[in-house]
């Protein structure tokens, strides 16, 4: 096995590092800060690299103490989850990583029914635009966005989405929208994060240019649709990740859904070694038929 620091070292770096301060890291472990500022000094000379750069004003990660705590705060996290379910004797634990917003919008709207299904499996979520490495124990199964390029794990599209202009129906009358070439002279909500972006709705739908400016910007798809619910433009989003929000009248489509760019862009991928656990095949098929009855709710 590759050299692991010892784990006083790592769990007084994930303090420091977390807290930017070596006093308060000190007194959250029950240690001296000076014993703290040791544990820090070993682990970078067993490095070889700098993790913190100190100075009067304080402490801050170093470009190499940012890169490695990305890494380890999550081994460490999930260390600490097994050790707490062996300790509330847990035995049956699923761990799920998900983009933020499907996570919100989506997924947890519907976890009621998992648990009703398998109430003998202990769910838990964490959502997060990085992807969780499996090579650390993050996570049993990770919903992903975009398009998928991820080397050798198992990947599963999840559903077709529909990408379309939405926007509250006061802006809509507000603005008299009525044809696609409309939007160059009203305010758009930028996605920074989406596939599918204003330019290539423009140039599927319409003889014009995107705007190259924006009123506003998001990094992600729960922002860009509450903006939109507040009216401060349109936003081009998924109608599946947006299906509260329409349901409840808070947005509509701007134009007949012809108007629209279908992807595949949410994917649950995981290690083919996990597929046979019995808490990730019945998380797997209880996912899929929730996304199957999604898709026919949409056609119907």
């Amino acid at each position: 096995m590759p050299s692991i620091p010892p784990i006083p070292n790592l769990l007084a770096f994930e303090a420091v590092a977390r807290r930017r301060s070596f006093a308060v890291a000190a007194a959250e472990l029950h240690l001296t800060a000076s014993a703290i500022s040791h544990q820090v000094a070993r682990l970078e000379t067993h490095l070889g690299v700098r993790l913190f750069e100190r100075s009067a004003h304080g402490v801050r990660l170093s470009a190499a103490g940012e890169h490695y705590l990305m890494r380890v705060g999550g081994a460490l996290s999930a260390i600490a989850s097994a050790t707490e379910d062996m300790r509330q004797g847990v035995g049956n634990s699923l761990y799920v990583h998900s983009a933020p917003s499907i996570a919100s919008l989506w997924l947890m709207p519907r976890l009621r029914g998992f648990a009703r299904a398998c109430p003998e499996i202990a769910l838990n979520l964490s959502a997060a635009h990085t992807p969780s490495d499996f090579a650390l124990g993050q996570a049993d199964v990770d919903i992903r966005y975009g398009v998928p390029n991820w080397g050798d794990l198992v990947v599963e599209p999840l559903f077709e989405e529909r990408i379309v202009p939405l926007a509250s129906p006061a802006f809509i009358k507000e603005h008299r929208l009525k044809t696609p070439a409309q939007l160059a002279g009203v305010p758009l909500i930028q996605s920074n994060v989406s596939v599918v972006q204003w330019p290539d709705w423009f140039a599927r739908f319409t003889n014009l240019r995107a705007p190259d400016r924006f009123p506003v910007r998001f990094d992600r798809a729960q922002m860009t649709l509450d903006a939109a619910t507040q009216g401060l433009g349109v936003a081009l989003e998924s109608t599946t990740v947006g299906g509260l929000h329409l349901a409840e009248g808070k947005l509509r489509p701007v134009f007949s859904l012809d108007k629209v760019i279908l992807v595949k862009a949410h994917f649950a991928v995981y290690p083919a070694r996990h597929a046979k656990r019995p808490a990730v095949e019945a998380f797997l098929s209880w996912l899929h038929g929730e996304a199957a009855k999604a898709a026919r709710g949409r056609s119907a």
